[in-house]
């Protein structure tokens, strides 16, 4: 069990009194120190509504031990690296963390795009790290959530009620625009037909509450959900979201066509395989009428254990190391484009070094394996590298 220093002791995090040192931690401003190595990493105290919680100090990840929960990659094997302090500002100080988006919250009259917000490149590519584009959002939740964390003893401990709950507390203490992130974010309570009625009620009010119109201003709102299908409507396309299947949201012809393009191969995973769910994230309206339509999209694809991947190799890779009980973390690339290399998983057994895995897509040109070269010889991490297509996957590191 993870140790913690904090005032003048030594605490583990189940501890009975947690709550009450973290609260005094953070009225006297102390540092707590995490027992994962010696002699200790800095953590902080936010407060986050009537709770306080145990936070990393921004760029202290790589210190941890590979096994403790607040390990994080190093910058250059990850997306993380080319948004952090600029596109995410976290204040240790207040426990907010500001976030920069380069989609809008809101449309006023004929001005707002009908499109989705997302660049040419598969997930809004856009490598200055200024701003997160829709696919930055959800790798960066789906990061303060640990979906992208794998260890053997959370094998069926995951389902849409887990997903929504650790979601939405990673939502906690963002803003975005102004705004909190929770009072935009909307994610599908997990459905059940005896409780229909009251579930419908509390979509209705919050959504009308956040989309009210002010004039020719109408407030957007972020929806998370894993996709059910998008078939043909009478006019356009409608995607159904599992646990919301009475309330479909409307994409516009334009809209439909480009998600198609640019979200191609996670289309095409998730048709391919039936374990697959795909996870959507899109800036919605509600029409007078009470009709949601999609404003922005994108798109992501996750294996039955709810661990992003980008291609089938990744997802080869991933279910050899959950069948062989590895502990690993999963890299998100957020804003960076699909053709500059990053660690797809970084292995983090207790007691042993972690080993960067890479794995090289077929189609990978000469540039990408130049990067990748370069990556690998400037890390200090030992790095395991399948040239898919090209070879079988190598045996995995022990």
């Amino acid at each position: 069990m993870r140790r913690i220093h904090i005032g003048e002791a030594e605490v583990l995090l189940d501890a009975t009194d947690l709550e009450k040192r973290l609260a005094q931690a953070h009225a006297a401003h102390d540092r707590p120190l995490c027992l994962c190595c010696s002699p200790g990493v800095p953590m902080y105290v936010a407060r986050i509504g009537d709770r306080h919680i145990l936070k990393r100090m921004p760029e202290t990840g790589p210190k941890h031990a590979p096994s403790c929960d607040s390990y994080e990659a190093p910058y250059e094997l990850s997306g993380f690296g080319h948004v952090a302090g600029s596109a995410i500002q976290e204040n240790v100080e207040d426990g907010v963390t500001v976030l920069k988006l380069d989609f809008s919250l809101s449309k006023t009259g004929a001005k707002a795009s009908s499109g989705p917000h997302e660049a040419s490149d598969v997930g809004s590519v856009k490598t200055d790290g200024s701003k997160l584009s829709l696919r930055a959002l959800l790798h960066y939740l789906w990061d303060q959530a640990e979906f992208n964390r794998w260890r053997p003893g959370m094998v069926g401990k995951r389902n849409w009620a887990v997903i929504r709950k650790f979601l939405t507390e990673g939502a906690e203490g963002k803003t975005a625009k102004g705004k909190s992130l929770l009072d935009v974010l909307y994610i599908p309570e997990m459905f059940r037909s005896e409780r229909e009625s009251e579930i419908t009620q509390r979509r209705v009010a919050f959504m009308n509450r956040v989309a009210a119109t002010d004039g020719n201003h109408r407030s957007l709102l972020v929806l998370i959900g894993e996709v059910k299908e998008i078939a043909p409507a009478r006019f356009g396309h409608r995607m159904i979201v599992k646990h919301l299947p009475r309330f479909p949201f409307m994409l516009n012809e334009d809209v439909q066509h480009r998600m198609n393009a640019k979200f191609a191969n996670e289309l095409s995973l998730w048709g391919a395989m039936p374990e697959a769910h795909l996870i959507a994230i899109a800036t919605f309206g509600l029409a007078p009428t009470g009709v949601a339509s999609i404003e922005a999209i994108a798109l992501m694809v996750v294996t039955e254990n709810w661990i992003p991947f980008e291609h089938s190799y990744e997802a080869a890779l991933l279910d050899a190391l959950t069948r062989g009980r590895a502990s690993f973390l999963k890299g998100l690339r957020y804003n960076l484009p699909i053709d500059r290399p990053l660690a797809s998983v970084v292995l983090r057994e207790e007691g042993a070094a972690p080993v960067a895995m890479y794995v090289v897509p077929p189609a990978a040109d000469d540039a990408y394996r130049t990067a990748l070269e370069e990556l690998t010889d400037e890390s200090e991490m030992t790095a395991w590298v399948w040239n898919a297509g090209a070879a079988e996957m190598p045996p995995l590191p022990t």
